[in-house]
């Protein structure tokens, strides 16, 4: 989706934002681009100069021994996911968010804005049951409701992969459920092959890895005339079962998006859009030949994205839905040409409808569709970036935008799925980058479904260092969000949500982006915004990856791609260090508001420190690789102490320096051969510390070299991020697709009770203590004990007041009285209950 710096009318607060020029593919093939760069996939670990793709090269190829590979590690690697109820130590529990409020839409005036979870890729309803849905999250698994999407659960958190690409029940047992895993639409690496469920979705089982293991599905489907032949639609091809899903065979090798069979079965006909173009079977998807579609070239790559549906009140007629070549010019700039065709007789040609001119295709190798009404053959729905439903009308058609409206009912746009209720087929849902929504009436009206569906995708967290109950995180669409200790999450920014911070000096000074460069900083915890301009956002002439880091200490923010900007004054002004060799940077840490380190896509190093009056010349460190960075931390009280972590699949993925950065020790053995996103260290042992991998997330006590899972009870999805709140002993992750996880690493089992200090009272004598450095997220309880015998009538009285000093600490006032006519002497006892 465009974000506020694309869109004006969604801008808040803050200068007018210059987008730069996005290549073909549109904004989310530069975030493809930037995950499978740190990947390592696209090639050596990134770029050392500016220059996005020009090409969908990752959308289109074939699937690399890399991928599979990754793919492999991801099986290979196991986690026990019980789920977590309760905040004790040890055990894993949800932050949420069960639900974003205020969610973005391209609609105007009333019901603009929605309530919005995460990407659904897939929606499948119960033939039997129209009470009973299963949507596939991107990365978030399955997820189950029994009462129409009111209530939900997560049904694979323990499965080899959770990122979805279809489902299909089978029409004629609807007990049994089918799962084609990896994301065709983005997540296809993480693919594991075909899993089954025969009860209705609750549970799942690998049913056909190979040939599937590391590549993406678009669609299956399930032969209403037999439902032992299954067709499956994926970035390796065209895919073809006769013993219900236990074993295929590749009818095509080119990319297949979209299948579909006609209802009286695939005998009949099955038709399937594939990169090369549309093709035909009437054997069971057997044989199959090329049909004509007028308009497409006849070179490649003519054809962008192609999805074909058939009408199920009426077989004969079909419909297709493509994106090609050649390019059309829009306002702004040039897309693929949208086409639609219609086929009234099974045997007839497909005829050409007019588009309209409102439809957007630059995306659509990332969000396409096409579903035939199943009550009318003259009423289609295409998604794209919007959702329009298409109408006979008279003679002709007519296109309604039934996702974003100047006034009414609008949704979160960027539309992957689609499916019909089985008893009405008024009744639609919509999945789309924002979650599930559904529609009782064709569209004009729409409720969201997404209260309790936890899928959204974080990229970056930031914390309170004072508070247990505050976090910054930054989503896939869904904007920049706010944890203030509830389930349900603020949203506080529009656009896509990228990486994040907060003033460890002043807590109210919090900071996010969006993507390519500058941020946006608030003095009020993020309840309004000021745009802070830094580097170039055109990355086709500033090296910066799609979400550039971004870090934050005291009153210094330092964002950086090709260069480091630097603020000392909460960004309102900064000063702009060059990296030699024009490198990208791709992580930092900023342990204190004067020395800094920075890591980049290829694997250099460099430190910048802070000389009282400048930045100094950055200072190139040893590299143990060549690699995409992923993370680093620099020890706040010991400067030769520095960690790092790598996200390219293959090699070493943690390194540790004990001489500032001179020499480096691999300490990637014992952990899983998955790529490592990011490191945290605990701040009272230097040795211990925690790592968050593809799956999971594991702990060292011995500096790293022995590692433990600490995976129990996370579901087995990306882990993106980790924050260790140092006060309350917290361990916050992360996730693609599967939101916020909290784990407790210390606690207070028992009070904690000493005596911290002692004094001295004249008879009737009233003086006032205090002391400092408490944490401020701690419980406490403050008493005065005297040690004076005095029988008879009270001898001491007291009360306590706070200060709050700084972000993290409190100091206690305490002011005693003696209340008797002798000197007493007394001792100021406290008693600590929780950390939080």
């Amino acid at each position: 989706m465009r974000s506020p710096i694309e869109q004006p009318e969604l801008q808040r607060t803050g200068q007018a934002r210059a987008p730069g020029p996005l290549p073909a593919g549109g904004k989310p093939l530069q975030r493809l681009l930037a995950f499978e760069t740190s990947r390592g996939l696209l090639g050596d670990g990134g770029p050392d100069a500016p220059g996005p793709a020009a090409d969908l090269g990752p959308v289109t190829r074939a699937v690399s021994e890399d991928v599979v590979d990754w793919a492999r590690a991801l099986a290979d690697t196991r986690v026990e996911a019980a789920p977590a109820a309760d905040v004790t130590a040890g055990v894993w529990r949800s932050l949420g968010p069960t639900i974003m409020h205020n969610g973005q839409t391209y609609g105007q005036g009333t019901g603009n804005r929605v309530d919005v979870s995460g990407r659904v890729a897939a929606i499948a309803v119960d033939p039997g049951n129209r009470a009973h849905l299963l949507v596939g999250a991107a990365g978030g698994g399955v997820w189950e409701s029994v009462d129409q999407g009111a209530t939900w659960a997560a049904r694979t958190d323990g499965l080899e992969t959770l990122a979805v690409g279809a489902l299909a029940f089978d029409p004629r047992t609807p007990a049994t459920v089918f799962l084609g895993s990896g994301e065709g639409d983005f997540y296809s690496g993480l693919g594991q092959g075909v899993y089954r469920s025969s009860n209705g979705g609750t549970s799942w089982a690998l049913l056909a890895g190979a040939p599937f293991v590391g590549t993406g599905f678009f669609r299956l489907v399930v032969d209403p005339g037999d439902s032992t032949r299954l067709f499956a639609a994926t970035r390796a091809g065209l895919f073809v079962s006769s013993d219900s899903g236990t074993t295929w065979t590749r009818r095509r090798t080119a990319m297949c998006w979209s299948v579909s069979a006609h209802p009286s079965g695939g005998a009949t006909e099955v038709l399937a859009g594939c990169t090369d173009g549309l093709f035909r079977s009437t054997d069971g998807g057997t044989t199959w030949t090329a049909v004509a579609l007028s308009g497409v070239p006849a070179t490649t790559p003519g054809i962008q994205r192609l999805a074909v549906s058939h009408a199920r009140s009426n077989g004969a007629v079909a419909w297709v839905w493509a994106a090609t070549n050649p390019t059309m010019t829009i306002p702004g700039g040039t897309q693929p040409t949208p086409r639609l065709w219609r086929r009234d007789t099974i045997d007839g040609a497909f005829g050409t409808i007019a588009t309209d001119p409102a439809v957007r295709t630059g995306q659509a190798w990332y969000d396409w569709h096409v579903h035939a009404a199943p009550n009318s053959d003259s009423t289609v729905y295409l998604g794209e970036i919007n959702l329009f439903r298409v109408d006979r009308s008279g003679t002709g058609w007519a296109w309604t935008n039934v996702s974003s409206k100047v006034n009414g009912d609008s949704i979160h746009p960027d539309h992957h799925s689609f499916a019909f209720d089985p008893q009405d087929g008024n009744v639609v849902y919509a999945g789309c980058d924002g979650g599930i929504y559904r529609s009782p009436n064709r569209g004009t009206n729409w409720a969201d479904l997404n209260d309790g569906l936890v899928i959204t995708e974080i990229e970056y967290l930031a914390q309170d260092i004072g508070s247990a109950s505050w976090l910054l995180g930054g989503t896939q669409d869904n904007g920049s969000i706010r944890y203030t200790g509830r389930p349900d999450w603020d949203h506080v920014a529009d656009g896509d949500g990228g990486d994040c911070g907060s003033d460890t000096a002043d807590s109210r000074r919090v900071y996010h982006s969006y993507f390519f460069m500058g941020y946006d900083r608030s003095s009020d915890k993020g309840q309004t915004w000021t745009w802070t301009p830094t580097g170039s956002r055109d990355s086709s002439v500033y090296g910066q990856l799609f979400y550039p880091p971004l870090e934050a200490s005291g009153s210094t923010v330092a964002q950086a791609g090709e260069s480091v900007f630097l603020s000392r004054n909460n960004g309102a002004s900064s000063t702009e260090v060059a990296l030699p060799g024009r490198a990208v940077a791709s992580a930092m840490t900023l342990p204190s508001p004067d020395r800094l380190v920075v890591g980049t896509t290829g694997g250099r190093i460099f430190r910048l420190t802070w000389s009282g009056s400048s930045w100094g010349t950055p200072v190139e460190l040893a590299s143990p690789r060549a690699a995409f960075i992923s993370d680093l931390f620099w020890d706040p009280a010991n400067t030769n102490r520095l960690w790092l972590t790598y996200s390219q699949v293959g090699g070493g993925r943690v390194y540790r320096s004990d001489d500032g950065g001179s020499t480096w020790t691999d300490r990637s053995a014992g952990l899983p051969a998955l790529p490592v996103n990011a490191v945290d260290v605990h701040p009272g042992n230097a040795d211990r510390a925690w790592v968050a991998a593809d799956k999971g997330v594991y702990e060292t006590v011995d500096g790293g070299t022995n590692w433990t899972t600490m995976s129990a009870g996370l579901p087995n999805c990306m882990i993106t991020d980790l924050l260790y709140h140092r006060h309350s002993g917290l361990l916050r992750a992360g996730t693609r697709n599967r939101g916020v996880w909290e784990r407790v690493i210390e606690q207070v089992v028992d009070p904690i009770c000493r005596v911290q200090f002692t004094g001295n009272l004249a008879a009737r004598e009233t003086r006032r203590w205090f002391t400092f450095g408490w944490p401020a997220t701690w419980h406490m309880v403050w008493t005065v004990m005297p040690t004076t015998v005095a029988t008879g009538a009270p001898e001491v009285w007291w009360d306590v007041h706070v200060e709050r000093a700084d972000a993290q600490f409190l100091t206690y006032w305490i002011t005693v009285r003696n209340l008797t006519a002798q000197p007493i002497s007394f001792e100021g006892r406290y008693a600590i209950l929780g950390f939080r």
